[in-house]
């Protein structure tokens, strides 16, 4: 089942969508936003798969899926925590700037918990007031859970798994090292996020999903270009009932909690750093990456980050290169 919201007032109009993305059927006598089917997720969710059942029979009214008429099928949701599951990415950057690596990061999770209280569509642009700030996208897989009590193993973690999709996480790369240096974490280098046009049930996904990991290539696109076309599955040290249960651990989640994998980041085939697209490799889901390899091989990164008018598409692919989530389309804006 795929699900998505139309814009909407402040959450959106929940819509069931079909599977190849054309067509959508109104979900507002079931739930009126995504939010309150998750609250009655195990009640509300069989009258929505039927639903989508009626939709792909077409024996129910339907109208066009417009992707630019979506909002972020969460518009704002009660808590997003990021994690940092690929911890070859965190080693990368940390190499770059000369910092050693905490054996602990291989086993203990990081985490942040970002502002949700309003998240971009994925067709909006990308509010920049100063390019100085080193604008960066962070292309990632999400999860949306229901309720999760606090201590959940991660069996139960993974059980309480509702949804899968992408998201686009932006970073103010160059606001970062000051906060941090406060020690008191990620706040205004860390704007809104962009979403998924739709997400989906990990039923939906079937083989796609398994062990706690989204099995499909993160496409990312820049300018046009192919950046990104790492493996979601791979060199990912924390699945994401890991990362829901440390998340969990001191704190009960609230359904509706959103969380993300971090960067996606693959290593070489050698085991060294990954390597464009254009030498052969699978690229980058962030420009961070791609700086951090060019400092350590040259002294000093080449590639820029992002500026006004640039566009980043984000997007995974089923067998026959159809999106499965819809597509993240953002021009960076002033």
């Amino acid at each position: 089942m795929k699900l998505a919201s139309l814009k909407h007032g402040r959450d959106g109009k929940l819509v069931v969508v079909s599977n190849d993305l054309a067509w959508c059927a109104d979900a507002g006598h079931i739930a009126p936003t995504l939010q309150a089917a998750l609250d009655d997720w195990d009640r509300l969710s069989v009258d929505l798969e039927n639903l989508s059942t009626d939709l792909e029979h077409e024996v129910i009214p339907r109208e066009r899926f417009h992707e630019h008429d979506a909002a972020s099928p969460l518009p704002r949701a009660y808590q997003w925590a990021d994690g940092s599951a690929y911890v070859n990415h965190v080693a990368l950057v940390r190499q770059a700037r000369g910092a050693e690596m905490p054996e602990s990061f291989w086993h203990d999770p990081l985490m942040y918990q970002g502002g949700s209280d309003g998240f971009l569509g994925p067709r909006d642009a990308i509010p920049l007031a100063d390019e100085s700030w080193g604008c960066d996208l962070e292309a990632e897989v999400v999860v949306v859970t229901g309720d999760v009590p606090m201590g959940a193993s991660r069996e139960e973690a993974l059980a309480a798994i509702r949804l899968v999709g992408l998201t686009n996480d932006v970073s103010l790369r160059n606001l970062i090292p000051g906060e941090l240096g406060k020690g008191f974490g990620f706040f205004q280098s860390k704007p809104a996020s962009a979403f998924s046009p739709v997400f989906v049930t990990p039923e939906a996904l079937g083989d796609w999903w398994r062990d706690g990991k989204l099995h499909r290539k993160l496409m990312v696109d820049l300018n046009g270009q192919p950046f990104g076309r790492a493996e979601a599955g791979e060199d990912m040290t924390f699945d994401f009932g890991m990362l829901v249960a440390h998340a969990a651990k001191t704190r009960a989640l609230g359904a509706g909690t959103i969380v993300g994998s971090g960067t996606v980041s693959n290593r070489d085939a050698d085991g060294g750093p990954g390597k464009p697209i254009a030498q052969g490799g699978v690229g980058y889901s962030c420009i961070a990456e791609v700086r951090t390899i060019e400092t350590i091989g040259g002294g000093k990164p080449v590639t820029p980050f992002l500026k006004a008018g640039d566009t980043v598409r984000i997007w995974a692919e089923d067998d026959r290169h159809h999106p499965i989530f819809g597509v993240i389309e953002q021009v960076v804006g002033e």
